[in-house]
């Protein structure tokens, strides 16, 4: 049998598709521009004939029509490995569950844990190509090992996605696919946030640590892609990417004549990345490019693969940083904002790496709903909020105010460079509360 009459012989619709999900089921739904549309809503409406469906999802990109049709959670209980902005709204409404990871562990998770625990995969992915094999685009990450470890497999095409050259498991075979339904959807965009004078601040003190030759990665936010926006407005030259998730500042690199890939000690001439969310010309230059490649999480966020490149600088922001140097990046208190997500993969990384640097990112401060100056950077962490870089990894917090290399230092040395970038308004706040905490010496400096 041709792949042609094999794809023929397998498609069908979305609503005859999701028959094969029975009580009980879990299914997974994969990542970002993974998630289906005509698929998700088929089984949604099925929300009153199943029970106990359980989902596994990863930053969720749009409203499933699951929350829409069972918004009491009922029927679908949601799980989720890191959060986007609908994950977040919908876990306060007690629709979603955080599961927590590291991301390089989440295909060994599946491998290794979760074996016997994926009945069915739904996943959104490109047209077929004449070998037979579909592309998970923007959406790599753990997408294979999903499939992997699937009873079955329903793939829905989607023709507009651009095809992101591997790397490894990027792809899957039409043999490994049980049903494909075809149905056109958006291709999602992520607009780019117009940095403020504090953002700016703070990134050109990032930007003042970087040397020619040093590989990239870029956090999920505003403040890296402005990182990435004065890098590529720089002076520096022959800059290497290796990130989870490759955004618009990358094509403003590689325009700029600046992304090269030339020094790296990995993947030597490619731009390395797991997923990916931006503007529409930066899935044009994905499309295809051998130039780039895609590879699995446990590849990507590998902190010993991130350590093969020199000068491997990993920028991502935080929540809170607490005077002993514990970093919050994904919860304020108890309520979930986000995951760990890759920055702890590449906090350690980057620091193994021969002159590497993990760099930390937060504002001061901020006005809360009272109208009253809170300062981020905090005696201790918030009660349950969840430490995301344990104070034994943190290297680089930067503010607006400054930078703090907090590695190798004291505690006492940590606090007095800690509150040294915080805002002045909270300076003698917080130097009393290191004194009444013990890490303060009578010698430190007044800032």
């Amino acid at each position: 049998m041709s792949y042609a009459d094999e794809y023929r012989s397998k498609l069908t619709s979305p609503e005859d598709a999701v028959k094969i999900v029975k009580n009980g089921d879990w299914v997974e739904l994969g990542t970002a521009m993974g998630h289906s549309y005509a698929l998700d809503k088929a089984l949604a409406n099925r929300k009153d004939e199943l029970k106990d469906i359980k989902i596994r999802s990863t930053l969720s990109l749009k409203e499933h029509e699951i929350w829409k049709q069972d918004p009491n959670g009922e029927t679908f209980t949601f799980n989720s490995w890191y959060f986007g902005g609908t994950d977040r709204k919908n876990h306060d409404k007690g629709l979603v569950n955080c599961i927590p990871m590291l991301f390089r562990n989440e295909p060994l998770l599946y491998r290794k844990c979760l074996y016997n625990e994926v009945d069915v995969a739904m996943i959104r992915v490109t047209s077929m190509n004449k070998h037979g094999y579909f592309n998970f685009h923007c959406a790599v990450a753990a997408t294979a090992a999903q499939c992997e470890m699937a009873k079955k497999i329903i793939v829905e095409v989607n023709p507009k996605l651009p095809w992101a050259m591997g790397g490894s498991e990027e792809c899957i075979h039409i043999s490994k696919v049980d049903f494909i339904v075809e149905a056109e959807s958006p291709v999602e965009t992520l607009a780019p946030a117009i940095p403020t004078e504090v953002e700016k601040k703070i990134a050109q003190f990032v930007v003042d640590e970087i040397v020619d030759g040093s590989c990239i990665q870029l956090g999920i936010g505003g403040m890296p892609n402005t990182v990435g926006t004065l890098l590529a407005e720089s002076d520096l030259k022959d800059l290497g990417c290796q990130t989870e998730m490759m955004v618009d500042a990358y094509y403003h690199l590689y325009m700029a004549g600046k992304l090269t890939n030339k020094f790296k000690g990995i993947d030597k001439g490619k731009s390395t990345y797991t997923f990916s969310m931006g503007s529409p010309f930066l899935y044009e230059w994905i499309d295809n490019n051998p130039g780039l490649a895609a590879y699995a999480s446990n590849y990507i966020n590998n902190p010993y693969n991130i350590a093969m490149n020199d000068n491997m600088v990993s920028i991502n922001n935080c929540l809170e940083v607490d005077l002993f140097g514990q970093v919050s990046s994904e919860s304020s208190g108890t309520r979930q904002i986000s995951g760990t997500g890759g920055q702890l993969d590449f906090a350690t990384g980057a620091f193994m790496s021969r002159g590497g640097k993990s760099i930390l990112c937060c504002r001061s401060s901020y006005i809360d709903k009272q109208g009253v100056l809170q300062s981020r950077i905090i005696p201790t962490l918030s009660t349950g909020s969840i430490v995301t870089v344990p104070r034994s990894q943190t290297h680089i917090i930067v503010t607006e105010y400054g930078k703090a290399d907090l590695a190798g230092r004291s505690t006492w040395e940590r606090t007095e460079r800690l509150i040294s970038i915080a805002h002045p308004d909270k300076r003698d706040e917080l130097i009393k509360e290191a004194e009444t905490m013990n890490i303060w010496r009578k010698t430190n400096k007044r800032v």
